[in-house]
């Protein structure tokens, strides 16, 4: 497999982190490469320095009260996501296709229709060859010490007709990050050092491939290694 470095979001971060023009946007005004909040636009009215990151208590307000909207990136991070997003629908089609093809490496059973894939067991997380967990290469922004990783699945979780979880979904989903990541990384009391969420299909920027949100803190690099696969 090929590695395409000019699409890496890294080579977008550097670029925009860097950028010497704190108004400059990757796209115009009027034509942004996806619709934009409010809240996008005002972060992009902002330089780095103006922005305060997520702390762990401000990340487990938002989460538990359901406030997803609210979790912000970098505003250059943004602009690089922005730029990148724009750049890969004209590589490869899609966000989600640069995913299958450059950090993913699955390949669905059909080239048209929703996405399916060869599963191993048809139960989620039961089987390590039916998904992944990654670091997010577009992390929100957070303070130091906190680490976001995505772990995205080739088969969906059971959910409502918004995309969240129901309750046999929750489960699945709270008995798979407590095996993973509670216990390995010592977390005595819940949501000490572990907090997960999944968004509602409204705030998906990937429709198409199931994935969750785990962010932790204070976990050692060893640690965060041997969850990757």
């Amino acid at each position: 497999m090929t590695i395409d470095s000019n699409s890496h979001p890294s080579t977008f971060q550097s670029t925009w982190r860097h950028n010497p023009d704190p108004t400059a946007l990757p796209f115009p005004r009027d034509n942004p490469p996806f619709q934009l909040t409010a809240i996008d636009w005002q972060q992009l009215s902002l330089t780095d320095s103006q922005f305060t990151a997520h702390t762990w208590s401000d990340l487990h307000s938002l989460i538990s009260t359901n406030q997803l909207d609210e979790l912000k990136r970098w505003p250059s991070f943004l602009k690089a996501y922005l730029a990148w997003t724009a750049h890969v629908k004209a590589e490869y089609g899609s966000a989600t296709q640069y995913l299958l093809q450059q950090r993913l490496f699955w390949t669905p059973l059909s080239a048209t229709g929703p996405l399916r894939f060869e599963l191993k067991n048809e139960v989620p997380f039961a089987d390590e060859a039916d998904f992944r967990i990654l670091k997010n290469d577009w992390s929100y922004a957070v303070t130091p010490g906190i680490s976001h990783i995505v772990v995205w699945l080739k088969q969906p979780l059971s959910v409502d007709g918004e995309g969240a979880l129901t309750i046999e979904g929750r489960k699945q989903v709270d008995d798979f990050v407590r095996a993973r990541f509670r216990v390995p990384a010592g977390e005595e009391k819940e949501g000490e050092k572990v907090q997960w969420f999944k968004n509602t299909t409204n705030l998906q920027s990937v429709r198409s491939l199931e994935h969750l949100h785990v962010l932790v803190r204070d976990v050692p690099e060893e640690i965060l290694k041997t969850w990757m696969n």
